[in-house]
């Protein structure tokens, strides 16, 4: 249940980058109140990281390579199939390194997330191969982008 100081996640679809981008600049210029723990500039810089690595590659540990593989060779296809489906759920672990602290600069973040989008906008090049998900094409790795995006961006609330 949603209240003053805990407001309730809004519900979020997006067709195209741009409308990402779009609504990180909107959120930067109304303000916004937060449903869950992150800000403008963590959810910005989290994602522009993710917009990134399906052209410049993922940060996987060389000690992680063996736990990706199994995941994305057993769960990783049907996790892949509900995403698409159903959005993102929160509480997920992420990369620890994908995570800004709080507090930083909100501005030059939703430029970087503008940046990133440009880039994935533009590559046409492969796709990486997703650690968890597998091999994809760009259309369907931009859907789980998008998803991605809905799920963070849902947690401000612009004022």
């Amino acid at each position: 249940m949603a209240t003053a100081t805990n407001p309730e996640r809004r519900k979020l679809s997006f067709a195209t980058l741009d409308e990402v981008v779009a609504d990180a600049e909107n959120l930067l210029a109304k303000g916004y109140d937060r449903a869950g723990n992150w800000d403008l500039a963590q959810v910005c810089l989290h994602l522009a990281d993710w917009l990134r690595f399906p052209v410049e590659g993922f940060p996987v540990p060389f000690v992680m390579r063996p736990m990706f593989w199994l995941l994305r060779n057993t769960f990783g296809p049907g996790m892949k199939r509900k995403v698409l489906a159903e959005g993102m759920p929160a509480g997920n672990p992420t990369i620890r390194s994908t995570v800004a602290v709080s507090g930083g600069d909100p501005t030059a973040a939703v430029a970087k997330l503008k940046e990133a989008a440009k880039l994935f906008a533009n590559h046409t090049g492969r796709i990486r191969v997703s650690p968890i998900f597998g091999k994809m094409d760009k259309e369907e790795t931009l859907r789980l982008q998008l998803r991605h995006c809905e799920h963070h961006l849902s947690f401000l609330i612009p004022k």
